[in-house]
Order: C-alpha cells, then structure tokens, then sequence
C-alpha cells in the first residue's frame, strides 16, 4: 500500500502544488502561526513534500530539516532552496533518529495507514520539552459541498484514509498522548486545522 500511495504522490507533484496554491491564503495564515513558535529553533519537517512550509518558515528557525518517504518529491523541493538553513533529504517516518526541539507534520495524519503509529515515532524523537506543530485537512462534518469535493478527490484517487473533523482530530489527538496547547481552524479547500501540542506526560 505504501507504493501505490508513493506513486500517487510522483505523478501528482505538479497537480499538488496547483492544488496547494488555491490555499495560499490559509496556508499564509498557517505560516503567521508557526514562524513564532519555531523561532531559534531547530525543526524535523516529516511529509515536506514540495517544501513549501519548510521554505516559508526557514527564515524564523535556527536549522530545518525537512523529510518526505518520496524521492521525487525531494527532488522537487530541493529546485530553489536559497537558505544554508534549510536541508531536504529522503526518510521514512517510521525510522527517524534524533531528538528534535520541535516537529511538524502537515497534511499526513489523515493519509498514513496507521496514524497512532506514527503519532509515537514522533513522540520518541521529540525532546521532552518539544513542540508538535501538526496542521491537517479536516472536513466541515456533513457540509455538501465538503462531501462532493471529496468524492471528486477520491475519484482522482486522492489519498484520503481518516475522516476527521475538526473537533475528532483534536480529540484523536489527545487520546493519542498530546495536550493541545493552541488550535485555530484556517479556511482552505477544506477546513485546515491548525494543532500545536506538547506531550501530555512525560
């Protein structure tokens, strides 16, 4: 399943960042929220793809670096990276090595197969004291035009495995071990759901 959901992602690199771009607005937003919080930090990006937050916030950060499983979408982000703070390389989620003032991930807990897992690889390679940032796509519960547009997504055969709404992914991440420290809902494509945590015990 992860190679069928690798390839998804290689052939639609150029229709993702179309994609993506209709949302700058939210993602502007999400760019104020997070560059804060980052400051003279140093950041573990999980799921860059194209890099596009990774870029935006490079400038608040003490160092950033920004991963993704795809080659191609590494390849991609790399194109016009103009910061020495800023490194692209390829990992997997599931096998990150170190300990990390603060992690982002963006738009990928509603799409890998077993969000809890990942959910504790993250709490492992945290510091105690770290920040999870982890903004995802929600849907508006039963709003018509959320259910047409994911249908049409789903046809173009979009990944989209969880079904959160806003309120269910703050709740999966609480029963998930984090404390929600600051949530904001930024109005994109789909309700985006901005989520910035700590651990709940450590």
């Amino acid at each position: 399943a992860m190679q069928e959901h690798k390839n998804f992602w290689e052939k639609n690199a150029g229709r993702y960042d179309r994609f993506m771009r209709k949302d700058r607005a939210a993602y502007d937003e999400m760019y104020e929220l997070i560059r804060p919080v980052v400051r003279h930090k140093t950041v573990l990006e999980l799921a860059t793809g194209t890099g596009l937050i990774a870029k935006h916030i490079v400038i608040a950060a003490a160092h950033v670096e920004a991963t993704d499983a795809s080659a191609e979408m590494i390849t991609e982000a790399k194109r016009d990276t103009h910061s020495a703070k800023l490194h692209f390389s390829v990992q997997d989620m599931f096998r990150l090595p170190y300990a990390n003032q603060l992690v982002i991930v963006s738009n990928a807990l509603h799409i890998v197969p077993q969000p809890e897992k990942a959910m504790q690889e993250i709490k492992r390679v945290l510091k105690d004291d770290g920040v999870l940032i982890a903004p995802t796509f929600t849907h508006a519960g039963n709003s018509f035009s959320g259910m047409v547009r994911a249908f049409f997504m789903k046809m173009a055969g979009f990944p989209l495995r969880s079904k959160w709404t806003s309120a269910e992914y703050l709740h999966f991440l609480s029963q998930n071990g984090w404390t929600v420290r600051k949530s904001a809902v930024l109005k994109a494509s789909f309700p985006l759901t901005y989520a910035e945590c700590v651990k709940s015990e450590v």
